[in-house]
């Protein structure tokens, strides 16, 4: 088994070098990939010292089984024919190929089986609030077909990359201090402040990032799920967090949902209001589920259920859920 990262100097790069690590994840041989300024740089894995190649339009790719892509959107379009010419599977972590009909968007909770139908070799990661909630829904789904669901995201610094996690740190820094806050990674100052735009808006009025939390549920649930988001830019260091508020086709009580969670694949109920006990990124940052909680019925829809959820968007929101597709393909090779 040979394995590569691409990309292994940002944030889910070394993400992935430690979810590899964490899960003992079965390789001989690891290869390194980097841009330009990357290439060079050297980092010890399990004792041994791999120094990053350039990415370049070569033969570097033959004889790898599994390429981790994190490397931006421009990047992996520009890439993809080099990386997966000789049979190397890209599962990227990018936007490129998301909703592109003869490339999976997997998660492994959901739909796993779809990751055997890879014409172009290249599997795609969704997008890291969609990861999460997906997660949530999917127990939920399973005892009642969900209609809509009705988002608010509370969206991590960390979501933009390490360097805004330093510019946030930089920021309260300069604040305290009486300083000019340094504004660079985000169209306003993060600290003490929230800011409700997530990537570009569209000609609807919703931004990118809340049309892939859209599109994106329905391609991995094979739904006609409609799905209406915010997604906004907390001053929270790591760890997404978002309320929901779900309509299924039946009416479900509270026991009901707290059991699926409770039981459902890669989530963890954490849900006791009169201990004050509920998801809180700040404790959950490094952790592998998704946590649920507040969960109660909607006031106003008899089949409405509103619940709390808090995931590591680096984490299962990219390095684990595409580690965990390349272990699923490994275990349950197709038939």
């Amino acid at each position: 088994m040979k394995i590569a990262i691409v990309g292994v100097s940002g944030a889910v790069g070394q993400e992935f070098l430690r979810v590899l690590d964490e899960r003992n994840f079965p390789f001989d041989e690891l290869v390194l990939f980097g841009s330009a300024r990357s290439a060079g740089t050297s980092y010890n894995f399990r004792g041994v010292d791999y120094t990053v190649k350039e990415l370049k339009h070569n033969d570097d790719f033959k004889g790898i089984d599994y390429a981790f892509v994190s490397a931006g959107g421009s990047t992996s379009k520009e890439f993809a024919e080099t990386i997966t010419k000789h049979g190397t599977i890209m599962i990227d972590n990018s936007s490129a190929f998301r909703m592109d009909s003869d490339v999976p968007l997997v998660v492994p909770e959901v739909n796993p089986t779809d990751a055997y139908e890879t014409p172009r070799n290249i599997i795609a990661n969704p997008n890291c609030t969609t990861i999460q909630m997906v997660v949530a829904l999917k127990a939920i789904e399973n005892l009642s077909h969900i209609k809509r669901v009705h988002a608010s995201t509370y969206q991590a610094a960390s979501g933009a990359g390490a360097s805004a996690m330093a510019e946030l740190y930089e920021q309260y820094r300069q604040v305290l201090a009486g300083e000019e806050p340094t504004v660079d990674k985000f169209a306003y100052q993060l600290a003490f402040n929230l800011i409700p735009q997530i990537d570009v808006f569209t000609d609807n009025g919703y931004t990118k990032e809340e049309m892939k939390m859209y599109n994106e549920t329905r391609k991995i649930m094979h739904s006609d799920i409609q799905v209406s988001a915010t997604c906004v830019r907390v001053p929270a260091l790591r760890s997404h967090s978002q309320s929901l508020w779900i309509e299924t086709e039946e009416p479900l009580s509270v026991e009901q949902v707290r059991e699926a969670v409770a039981t459902g694949d890669g989530l963890i109920l954490m849900d006791n209001p009169e201990k004050k006990e509920y998801p809180m990124p700040l404790f959950l940052s490094g952790k592998d589920p998704v946590y649920a909680g507040r969960i109660r019925k909607d006031l106003t829809n008899p089949n409405g259920i509103t619940m709390w959820i808090v995931g590591d968007q680096i984490k299962k929101g990219a390095a684990l859920n595409a580690v965990q597709i390349a272990e699923f393909l490994i275990k349950n090779p197709k038939q």
